[in-house]
């Protein structure tokens, strides 16, 4: 992507607990409102279950409204393998609907997680983030996200 002024990128936990969902799903809404007001018009989301798909999907529903595009960005083609049933139809619905898809692998390799979230970052110039570990890939790439300058939007509590 060469957009990068333009672009948000998301990063967040997998497991978000029930009782946050309906909260942070507001709060991720106003975020992406924000960012869109101060023209960011691409968002980028990695594809994973949790916060990813959350974060997707709230870009979809406000697509033609705030005119928005949803980027990919996914570290293997098989990503989905261990996905349960009704993870994976969620995950092949939000896919076919993106108006890109990156898929840096075509199996899974070592480190090939991290090469995605590293993608995003590199590929943004903001990030909203729903972190509250110290540690993990969540933790890793928002260090990154501010070690490459980016503007960071956190959500849900954060640490």
């Amino acid at each position: 992507m060469d957009n990068r002024s333009e672009t948000c990128c998301f990063t967040g936990h997998r497991d978000v607990p029930a009782y946050m969902r309906p909260a942070l799903a507001r709060e991720l809404e106003e975020a992406v409102r924000g960012m869109a007001a101060r023209g960011k018009t691409r968002f980028a989301a990695g594809g994973a279950v949790g916060f990813d798909t959350m974060a997707a999907e709230t870009v979809l529903r406000l697509r033609r409204e705030l005119g928005l595009e949803l980027v990919l960005i996914l570290p293997c083609a098989d990503q989905a393998r261990r996905f349960s049933p009704s993870q994976a139809a969620v995950y092949s619905r939000i896919k076919a609907a993106a108006d890109e898809v990156v898929i840096l692998h075509e199996s899974y390799l070592p480190g090939c997680m991290q090469e995605r979230n590293r993608a995003l970052v590199d590929s943004s110039s903001a990030c909203i983030a729903f972190c509250r570990r110290a540690t993990g890939g969540t933790a890793y790439t928002l260090r990154y996200a501010r070690s490459r300058g980016l503007e960071i939007y956190l959500l849900g509590g954060h640490l």
